[in-house]
């Protein structure tokens, strides 16, 4: 049996580092998108619906290109074909999303913008469980995120450090961008392409015959058959799972209806209503024995997915309602509460603005110095463990936000949600890894990525309810809700079964 070499400190580096020019687009996203929403109009309950085009995005494309990349192999490989396919459009939608003219047009970059980055960072999950050992991938998700922390630092502070150093203007008229975003929306267009091209010219891939032979020693070593279920999936378990869906997603639209509640429930009923259709096409197919097809493909994987990734999906549902409350509502919530303005015309609201910029820069900061210090961690406890202690850290300081009015405080809950995103950023998918093949990893790192998306649009459709009708629009209180959601996730840490540790 042969087994999977073991990679230098810098062969880890250097197949990691296009995740600096990802995180750098999506940082920029993060911390400025809620910003030019508003300035082109939105109103502050009205941003999550805006924002929904992200994690629906990432649900319908990530895994079809994991699908898609575990069965492509040319001369660039097997993943990097889709690293450069997604930088170049990132690249251009990021130059792209400044100089929108209109709120429409801002969250249709956002949703093109969203897709080019999701084709680009959802190969590169993967891309570890390919080239690294087990016990290697801690260090290499742990890499991931000292340079997802890296890039997000500068990425978050450079409208900041625009106006600051360079004095490039932070205002401008109603309804125009301004400079200081601008620019600094050009340079993360370049710094995320040059990135994704280091990655691709200094990292060669396993061709399939060598993963093939890879896979079997793991087999051997981790008792992968024990968790993974690959039994074939009947077309009526198709229509059963399907028909709870559509079922699910009706009643939705129908209460929203009829109690009049927010639109963007609407959403959500319809995404659920989507999801029975795809399943009930998939049964078709599978009931006419047209097997060989990605619909089928996708949703037989999903169903018959390992108990680790099932348990691993709670977590990462409550964690991410938490991050996303983070992103959406950080600007309103410390402008409004901290400041003491929500007028995007003003010089307060602006400077406010742009501290937000810095304080997501502290805790992508503190999480890329904690990427080294978690495998550390995590070898003399475990990896669950190390999860458990980050997010509790970080929900708790999540919420505490609500307790400062000085902005030069809001440092210290910051680094408590830096060591959180440092830890999901690399532990939840160390611990996936050791639980799936190698000819499933690029599907099934697109499904997780559904425990993702689930919850951001969740978060989207009733986040915006919730900060005006049970919140009295006061949106600090959504980042309080994010920090208990993600308190939870830390609990359910300990319920999920580390295949390649317990075994």
């Amino acid at each position: 049996m042969r087994k999977k070499p073991t990679l230098s400190f810098w062969q880890i580096w250097n197949m990691s580092f296009g995740f600096l020019g990802i995180q750098f687009g999506f940082a920029l996203q993060n911390a400025n998108v809620s910003r030019i929403f508003e300035t082109l109009g939105a109103n502050v309950e009205d941003i999550p619906i805006l924002w929904i085009a992200a994690p629906v995005t990432g649900l319908i494309v990530q895994p079809i290109i994991g699908h898609m990349s575990d069965k492509t192999w040319n001369r660039l490989g097997r993943r990097r074909p889709y690293f450069l396919f997604g930088a170049i459009f990132a690249s251009l939608a990021l130059l792209l999303m400044p100089n929108s003219p209109a709120l429409w047009v801002a969250a249709g970059t956002l949703w093109i913008m969203d897709a080019s980055i999701n084709v680009s960072m959802e190969p590169f999950r993967a891309f570890v469980g390919d080239m690294l050992p087990n016990e290697q991938r801690t260090q290499g998700f742990a890499m991931q995120s000292f340079f997802i922390g890296t890039g997000a630092v500068v990425g978050s502070v450079l409208p900041y450090a625009m106006t600051n150093w360079l004095n490039i203007p932070n205002t401008a008229p109603e309804g125009v961008i301004p400079p200081s975003v601008r620019w600094s929306f050009y340079i993360g267009g370049v710094v995320f392409f040059l990135a994704i091209l280091w990655t691709i010219f200094s990292t060669k891939e396993y061709p399939p015959e060598d993963l093939k032979a890879f896979e079997e020693n793991e087999r051997q070593t981790t008792n992968k058959d024990e968790v993974l279920n690959e039994a074939e999936v009947a077309s009526s378990r198709f229509a059963k799972v399907g028909g709870v869906m559509g079922l699910l997603g009706l009643l939705i639209v129908v209460v929203t209806k009829l109690m009049e509640l927010e639109k963007e429930l609407y959403i959500l009923g319809g995404i659920l209503f989507l999801f029975f259709l795809l399943m009930m096409m998939a049964a078709l197919l599978k009931s006419q024995k047209k097997d060989k097809n990605a619909l089928v493909e996708i949703f037989s994987d999903l169903l018959r997915m390992p108990l680790t990734m099932k348990q691993l999906a709670l977590v990462q549902f409550f964690t991410w309602v938490g991050l996303f409350a983070l992103w959406i509502y950080a600007t309103a919530g410390i402008t409004s509460h901290v400041y003491g303005t929500s007028d995007t015309t003003t010089k307060l609201y602006n400077d406010g603005a742009d501290w937000v910029t810095i304080l997501f820069g502290v805790y992508n900061g503190v999480a890329a110095l904690m990427a080294f210090a978690l495998p550390v961690i995590a070898k003399y406890t475990n990896r669950k463990i190390t999860h458990f202690i980050s997010l509790v850290i970080g929900g708790v300081s999540l919420a505490s936000i609500y307790l400062f009015n000085d902005p030069n405080w809001l440092i210290v809950p910051m680094i408590g949600v830096g060591i959180a995103w440092a830890s999901i950023l690399s532990m939840p998918y160390a611990i996936l890894t050791g639980s799936l093949p190698s000819n499933k990893m690029g599907i099934y790192m697109g499904i997780f990525n559904f425990f993702i998306v689930i919850p951001q649009i969740l978060a989207a459709t009733i986040l915006g309810f919730m900060v005006k009708d049970l919140f009295g629009g006061e949106s600090i209180l959504a980042l309080v809700f994010g920090g208990v959601s993600m308190v939870i996730a830390a609990v359910l840490v300990l319920f999920v079964k580390d295949v390649a540790t317990e075994n």
